[in-house]
């Protein structure tokens, strides 16, 4: 089923686009909730005729966003989060955390057009922000441990615990090559 779109979807498309979906998503979701309607050839005509009307608004749309977007190039997010041993986070990084910290950095960005995968573990990973249809930044986020130093301290003792100390593993083997020659 066609239809044409009458507000940005992520993951379906943006505004004005006409998309392919499912018959039962576009019936009972998409048309219903009015954020689309039937890709008819009236409706395709009345979309050519406003798009053509529009035309400057929707390149000073995209001029902002390009600003917005430029703006946004060489930012990089470090976030701390609270870590397991394993370095496995206790919940998850997702599209609001990297939100609120954009908007300490200064930057009011919805985390609506922010996409991701939630981050679970510590290590790099990548955000995408989606100003406009043609506009998009990605911005590498970074995961640390908030409790790094702790953990350190903490895994150097249980290390030191579990690995054998070298004197035991030299007494092991000749106490192995001992046992064979008295049988």
């Amino acid at each position: 089923m066609e239809i044409i779109l009458k507000e940005d979807i992520i993951g379906l498309g943006y505004k004005n686009d006409i998309v392919n979906v499912k018959s039962g998503y576009g019936r009972n979701y998409l048309i219903p909730q009015q954020k689309a309607v039937i890709a008819s050839p009236s409706a395709r005509k009345q979309l050519a005729e406003t798009l053509k009307q529009q035309a400057h608004k929707l390149a000073a749309i995209k001029a902002e966003a390009e600003k917005k977007a430029e703006a946004l190039k060489d930012v990089a997010l470090v976030i701390a989060a609270k870590v397991s041993a394993t370095g496995v986070t206790y919940g998850s990084v997702n599209a609001g955390t990297v939100a609120d910290e954009l908007k300490k950095l200064g930057f009011d960005i919805d985390r609506k057009i922010i996409t991701m995968h939630d981050i679970k573990k510590v290590g790099d990973h990548e955000a995408t922000i989606h100003f406009h249809k043609e506009v998009e930044v990605k911005i590498p986020v970074k995961v640390v441990a908030e409790n790094a130093e702790e953990l350190k301290a903490e895994a150097a003792p249980q290390a030191e615990e579990t690995a054998p100390k070298a004197e035991e593993v030299e007494a092991a083997p000749a106490a192995e090559e001992e046992a064979p020659a008295e049988a």
